[in-house]
């Protein structure tokens, strides 16, 4: 625990940062300075870094709401995020040194979204043990609907019948690097009708987005006749190809068009993924399953797996004082 030290983060600081997530073995592009600062007009950015003596250990992409402490209410997934050489007792020492400082400053709790391991890329799973011992409470829990490409996977009849269809009605699908037609067409009318609410991102942040990071943000719009009729918009990390938004034109017309286009990017676009994912399908903070929406993706074989949030309070990081026990060397023949 000693030489161990947390400072929250400066500008002066980007660079480091950004190279630190660049070499993490449980972070994406979404940690980058430059995605996350699209929106910091809204948020009270409170990120902070862990050292060991001068040495970058660990870093904490967050936000302040009052006395409380959010992994980041702006991102997807958030959490302690560290490199593959750290072990398990550097991120359970690195997390107490993160507590004790929150504590310091007038915190009095952490909200953590921890990483779906999917997104690592290799095991990471050190800090829901550190979450553990810590005694954090499990809050919410939401279910993904995720294919691992390496492995077989089925498409069920009906989706076949849907792919088949989008190609008896000459549906074209394109990659596009604008979202305009996609958000002002499909996506905002149809989260208007459906949900009274709007896309997390606006178009002109789409469009920023997109110029930082073309190669992690993808576009793709399904047409029938020469309209759009589909599309989804996919982010692209190392291991995954995850849908950020799905959505159609709802009419009586049943064209196969989201049959149509996931069958193309399952199995031609991100078939060299390992994983590809859905999303979530619940709603009411994990409490509730639109299970129409579930059985659509499982029925492309897709199954489960769970992203949980915890809270913690920081005065909690006692707990991490005495989980260290001396053993002897022990040696096997």
């Amino acid at each position: 625990m000693k030489n161990y030290s947390v400072k929250k983060y400066q500008e002066s600081d980007c660079e480091n940062w950004n190279a630190f997530i660049g070499q993490a073995k449980n972070a994406t592009f979404l940690f980058h300075r430059d995605f996350m600062e699209y929106h910091k007009d809204r948020f009270e950015d409170y990120s902070l870094i862990v050292l060991y003596k001068d040495k970058w250990v660990g870093v904490l992409s967050a936000n302040r709401v009052g006395n409380e402490i959010f992994s980041h209410q702006g991102l997807t997934y958030g959490g302690l995020v560290y490199n593959e050489a750290s072990k398990l007792t550097t991120v359970i020492t690195a997390f107490r040194a993160v507590l004790l400082f929150l504590e310091a400053d007038g915190i009095e709790k952490l909200h953590v979204k921890t990483i779906p391991s999917i997104y690592h890329t290799k095991p990471a799973e050190e800090i829901q043990y550190a979450l553990f011992l810590a005694e954090a409470q499990l809050v919410r829990r939401d279910s993904l609907s995720v294919i691992d490409l390496s492995q077989k996977y089925n498409f069920s009849k009906s989706r076949k019948r849907g792919i088949q269809k989008g190609k008896t009605n000459g549906l074209v699908i394109k990659e596009e690097t604008d979202f305009k037609s996609f958000w002002d067409e499909i996506l905002i009318p149809n989260l208007d009708e459906r949900h009274g609410v709007k896309p997390v991102h606006s178009l002109e942040e789409m469009n920023v987005l997109k110029s930082l990071f073309p190669n992690n943000i993808r576009q793709f719009n399904v047409y029938h006749n020469g309209e759009i009729v589909a599309g989804t918009t996919v982010f692209e990390s190392e291991t995954v190809a995850h849908c950020q938004y799905i959505s159609k034109y709802e009419n009586d017309e049943n064209l196969g068009s989201l049959d149509f286009l996931y069958n193309y990017l399952i199995t031609e676009t991100f078939a060299g993924k390992r994983f590809f994912d859905f999303g979530i399908s619940n709603e009411s903070q994990g409490k509730k399953l639109n299970d129409g929406l579930s059985y659509w993706k499982e029925s492309f074989g897709a199954s489960t797996i769970v992203h949980d949030f915890y809270e913690v309070e920081t005065a909690n990081y006692v707990k991490l004082d005495s989980f260290f026990t001396k053993s002897k060397n022990i040696l096997t023949k």
